[in-house]
C-alpha cells in the first residue's frame, strides 16, 4: 500500500513540474512576444523622430507624434500587464497561461482566488503604469514634438487603465464580488475610458510643451 501511495505521490509530482514547465513555456512566449511589439513601435517611433530631426517636415512631425503616442501607450501597457502578473504571482492567485498570443499573458482564476488576492493583482497593474510612465519621463528628454508623445502616450495608458479598473475595485470593496464587477466592463465603460486617457495625453502634453 506504500509503495501505491509512493508511486502515486511521485507521478503526481512528475505531472505538477510537466505543467509548470509547460506553463513557463508559455510565458516565455508571451514575454518574447510583447517585447517584439514593444521594440517594433519603438523602432518606428524613432525612425520617424529622426526623420523630423534631419529635415523638420511637418509630415515627419505628424508622424513622429502619431508614432510616439503609440509606442508609449504600448510600453506603458506592457509594463502594466506584466505587473499584474507579478501581483498575481506575489499574491499567491491561482492563475493560468492562456496557449493564444495576445495582450494578456494569464487567466485569472475567479473561482479559487480570494477578493484580496484579486486586490493585490489590480493595484500591481497600476503601479507597472506608474513604472512605465516614470521610465520615459526620466529615459527620453522632452526636447522634440515625438518625444514629448510619447510621454503623453504613455499617460494616456495610465489614464485609461485607471478609468476601467478603479472603479471596479471600489464596487469590489462593498460587493465583494470582483467577477461580477469586472463583467461590467461594457462598450460604454471602454469608450468612457478611451476619452479619459485621450484628456489625459491633452493635459501631459500642454504640460510639456
Amino acid at each position: 500500500m506504500s509503495d501505491t501511495a509512493d508511486t502515486e505521490q511521485a507521478e503526481n509530482l512528475n505531472e505538477a513540474l510537466r505543467l509548470e514547465d509547460n506553463a513557463g513555456l508559455k510565458r516565455t512566449r508571451h514575454l518574447a512576444f510583447h517585447l517584439a511589439v514593444v521594440v517594433v513601435t519603438l523602432c518606428l517611433f524613432a525612425a520617424a523622430d529622426s526623420w523630423f530631426a534631419l529635415t523638420g517636415l511637418g509630415l515627419a512631425a505628424a508622424l513622429s507624434i502619431a508614432t510616439g503616442l503609440a509606442a508609449g501607450f504600448v510600453f506603458t501597457s506592457e509594463v502594466h500587464e506584466w505587473f499584474h502578473y507579478l501581483g498575481a504571482k506575489f499574491s499567491g492567485g491561482d492563475y493560468s497561461t492562456p496557449d493564444k498570443m495576445g495582450f494578456f499573458v494569464y487567466d485569472w482564476n475567479f473561482e479559487k482566488n480570494t477578493v484580496n488576492q484579486f486586490f493585490t493583482m489590480s493595484i500591481a497593474g497600476t503601479v507597472g503604469s506608474l513604472v512605465g510612465l516614470y521610465s520615459l519621463f526620466t529615459w527620453l528628454p522632452q526636447d522634440t514634438v515625438g518625444r514629448v508623445a510619447i510621454i503623453a502616450g504613455g499617460a494616456a495608458s495610465l489614464g485609461f487603465a485607471a478609468a476601467i479598473e478603479w472603479p471596479v475595485l471600489m464596487r469590489t470593496r462593498q460587493s465583494r464580488e470582483p467577477f461580477q464587477e469586472l463583467a461590467k466592463t461594457d462598450q460604454q465603460v471602454l469608450t468612457r475610458s478611451t476619452v479619459i486617457g485621450a484628456v489625459v495625453a491633452l493635459i501631459t502634453w500642454q504640460a510639456l510643451t
